[in-house]
């Protein structure tokens, strides 16, 4: 009995939404809170894609019903080519109508065969969907699938991990037999049974603990068509331009450093997935795109057309990004040629800036390619806001999913990364205006501006940036600054009179509706140390104290950690050789580097 409990105080019960897992209180398998937020997004748009599916196939079976229905209607109403009938008519009628009432009397005697349905009239009944979770873990966002989405068929989840297999069929046992029911795990290289499993699954979810970059290539072949792929990348300082070569090893684009880095990590993810399904003659549509916490997160559905894939390269821009002040320009890959009712594909005429910026003088740096077609879906935003609202109480994260998708809901969807109206002000060394009078003087000037998801001081505009920097020369004409260096960038700026005269008159659009109704749009986190946690297995230290905050790891250090510490390994010297209470700088490890093996296939739920 002793031992029993004993390996029951080893376990702890961990609820998020309608489910519950038995988690070790060591680190063997991985689990992190903070990710409350990305399970209830998925769980949203997933409610959002079994709705939408539903109606796409009742409007594929209404169209095809229609020719038939047609057909039989023009049959039934044709009418007699002669209305008059002569005698002979008349004789011929009469021993057809003998011979009627014979054949009658016989088919009476005879038994009643079931009349067989015409093959257009059979439609197929929309099947339900099949979820695979490629990286499992402790299977939570698996269950969570189970137990919250109605009208699921199948969750398969996948790990390469054992432990984490293990865990994840235990849990699957202690949410009962409802779950048991729709829900297998399998011990198993993901890639390895994607590719065996071509587009067999409705949905493929992927969120690994980095990079998801070794993955695309067979989720995008387990898709089936009109299916959804859910994809994460954490690797946010390989995709934002801390490691540019590293970013195009993996995705096959070259940041560039700029306030826009975050929403530019979503459009590289975009376009490395479209060029993997390409190569299969598939083609994606994003739904929606989201940057939250410390991570990026794409859902976009995917299908396979021959002919949709020439159009590629007119979705895919590369980047100018100058490099002393804001100013940047997207150069398209391809464009149209249309001949004869004809429409061709050729490649984009460039380069559409010069050796030097036109606003400073100075140099460009080139990036790219990315995705600069509409990351998000309009119509899947707002079906997804207002499903949410009406199940607020089946939501965790209910008020930071809300804030985001409220705020995706008023980005100009059409308009590729963003600008800081800080960072503008700042070039010009001026006092910034505030965004009511910035977005009213660029509203004035016939242009359309928004806010963005991804930075609470970003902006979003169509107005050229030869605009942009004359409000900010009347704005600066209007408030006086001091002088500045002649070589500097600002100078160069302000040297040059506006061809426009701003008007910062209040405009009435000037405040988004959101905005008119104090919705607040950006949520603090919710704790201190609200971020990534540490991988499955890895033992605690003080380099992580960024992650885990000091007073966890003196408690780890110490010995003293509890169960709320979360994902925490305890070290194997547990006690201080002096005695004395061990802080976390003086077991700072040595900077000798270990070599680690960063291809092994980590996941988290």
């Amino acid at each position: 009995m002793e031992e029993v409990e004993s390996k029951l105080n080893d376990y702890k019960i961990l609820k998020e939404g309608e489910a519950e897992i038995i988690m070790l209180k060591k680190n063997d398998v991985f689990y992190n809170p903070v990710q409350v937020h990305n399970r209830d997004m998925s769980v949203a748009v997933l409610r959002t894609f079994i709705a939408k599916r539903k109606e796409e196939h009742k409007a594929m079976m209404d169209k095809r019903d229609k020719p038939h229905s047609k057909v039989s209607h023009d049959e039934s109403s044709t009418p007699n080519e002669e209305k008059g009938s002569t005698s002979q008519h008349d004789e011929m009628d009469a021993v057809g109508e003998k011979e009627t009432h014979q054949v009658a009397d016989e088919v009476e005697n005879l038994p009643k065969k079931a009349t067989k349905t015409p093959s257009w009239k059979v439609a197929r009944e929309l099947k339900e969907p099949i979820i695979l979770e490629a990286l499992a873990a402790s299977g939570l966002r698996s269950l969570r699938y189970a137990r919250e989405i109605d009208g699921l068929g199948k969750v398969v989840a996948l790990d390469i991990d054992k432990a984490c297999v293990e865990a994840c069929k235990r849990n699957i046992k202690f949410n009962g037999a409802s779950v048991m029911s729709k829900m297998e795990a399998h011990l198993t290289d993901a890639r390895v049974y994607m590719l065996t499993h071509p587009k067999e699954f409705d949905v493929v979810d992927i969120d690994p603990y980095g990079s998801p970059s070794i993955f695309l290539d067979s989720s995008v072949q387990a898709v089936a068509d009109g299916g959804l792929l859910l994809c994460t990348a954490t690797d946010m300082a390989v995709l934002c331009g801390t490691n540019g070569e590293v970013c195009y090893s993996k995705y096959g684009s070259y940041p560039v450093k700029g306030k826009y880095c975050h929403e530019m990590a979503l459009r590289i993810l975009l376009a490395s997935i479209e060029s993997h399904a390409n190569r299969y003659k598939r083609y994606i549509v994003p739904v929606l795109s989201v940057f939250m916490d410390f991570y990026v997160r794409v859902f976009v559905r995917v299908f396979t057309s021959a002919s949709e894939i020439k159009k590629t390269p007119l979705k895919l821009s590369y980047v100018y990004q100058c490099n002393s002040c804001d100013s940047f320009h997207l150069q398209c890959l391809g464009r149209t040629v249309t001949k004869d009712n004809s429409v061709k594909y050729a490649p984009g005429i460039g380069p559409v800036v010069p050796q030097e910026c036109n606003d400073c003088g100075k140099k460009y740096n080139m990036g790219g390619p990315i995705w600069s077609a509409p990351i998000h879906d309009q119509d899947w935003v707002v079906s997804t806001l207002t499903e949410v609202k009406s199940m607020k109480d089946r939501y965790p994260a209910y008020k930071k999913i809300t804030s985001v998708l409220t705020t995706i809901s008023e980005e100009l969807h059409d308009i590729p990364l963003f600008f800081s109206l800080h960072n503008i002000s700042g070039t010009v060394k001026c006092t910034s205006p505030s965004a009511v009078i910035f977005r009213s003087a660029v509203l004035n000037a016939g242009y359309r501006i928004s806010s963005t998801h991804v930075n609470p001081l970003g902006i979003k505009s169509d107005a050229p940036w030869d605009v942009i920097w004359d409000i900010m020369r009347c704005w600066v004409k209007n408030h006086p600054i001091k002088e500045q260096p002649r070589d500097s960038s600002g100078t160069a700026i302000l040297s040059k009179s506006p061809k426009l005269e701003a008007n910062f008159s209040r405009a009435v659009a000037a405040l988004s509706r959101a905005q008119a109704k104090k919705v607040k749009r950006f949520l603090p986190n919710p704790e201190r140390h609200w971020g990534p946690k540490v991988r499955a297995g890895r033992k605690i230290t003080s380099k992580h104290v960024s992650l885990l905050g000091p007073d966890t790891i003196n408690r780890v250090i110490n010995g003293a950690a509890t169960p709320e510490d979360g994902n925490v390994s305890m070290p194997d010297n547990q006690t201080p050789e002096n005695g004395e209470n061990a802080t976390y700088e003086e077991n700072e490890p040595s900077n000798k580097r270990q070599k680690t093996n960063d291809d092994e296939l980590a996941s988290e739920p």
